[in-house]
């Protein structure tokens, strides 16, 4: 059905180009490779991973994970970074994307040796301030009201708190009900 709206990212603005790698004075955002497969499932066996994405991973599924963010950079449906802090594997973060409507979502996760030094919030400012850059309009995120450290991730990387989404995820306890935190483009010419 024809759309009357132009979508905000052209078809194939992504994928032409290959996957960036992101760098600050601490932590490096780069694409998964088929080795980082035994990093991937020594993270998902963590307690802080597995409480809060409620699953494990075992080899083949890793590669399969990583298989699935190179896929999905192609189809420009996703953006999937390893997190690298002093050379070694500390977290992920993903942009899950929209560029039809001008939206992302990001989901991210720091092993346990590199939670409290600010890792998460640094790769959350780097993935936004890419995705601004190719004309991504808003991102937002979601987290459980019961994870504080990951309000904090949001707070520090300049997420507004929008609301609380009521028993809005399953997670391996039950239902949680979940902040909706977001940023918006600051160099939108259109942004009142």
């Amino acid at each position: 059905m024809p759309s009357f709206v132009t979508p905000a990212l052209e078809p194939g603005v992504l994928s032409r180009s290959a996957q960036p790698v992101l760098c600050d004075d601490a932590v490096r955002l780069r694409p998964w490779v088929e080795a980082d497969a035994p990093s991937v499932v020594a993270a998902y066996q963590e307690p802080g991973i597995q409480r809060w994405h409620a699953r494990s991973m075992a080899t083949g599924e890793a590669e399969e994970w990583i298989a699935a963010a190179h896929a999905s950079w192609a189809a420009e449906t996703a953006s999937s970074w390893a997190v690298d802090l002093d050379g070694v594997l500390a977290g992920r973060m993903t942009l899950k994307l929209d560029p039809g409507e001008g939206t992302a979502v990001a989901a991210y996760w720091t092993r346990d040796r590199a939670r409290g030094h600010g890792v998460a919030s640094r790769a959350l400012r780097l993935a936004t301030g890419w995705a601004f850059s190719v004309g991504v309009h808003r991102v937002e995120l979601e987290h459980s009201t019961l994870n504080p450290a990951s309000c904090r991730v949001a707070g520090k990387a300049g997420f507004a708190l929008e609301g609380t989404r009521r028993e809005s995820a399953l997670h391996a306890d039950g239902w949680h009900d979940m902040h909706l935190h977001a940023r918006v483009d600051p160099a939108d010419p259109d942004r009142p």
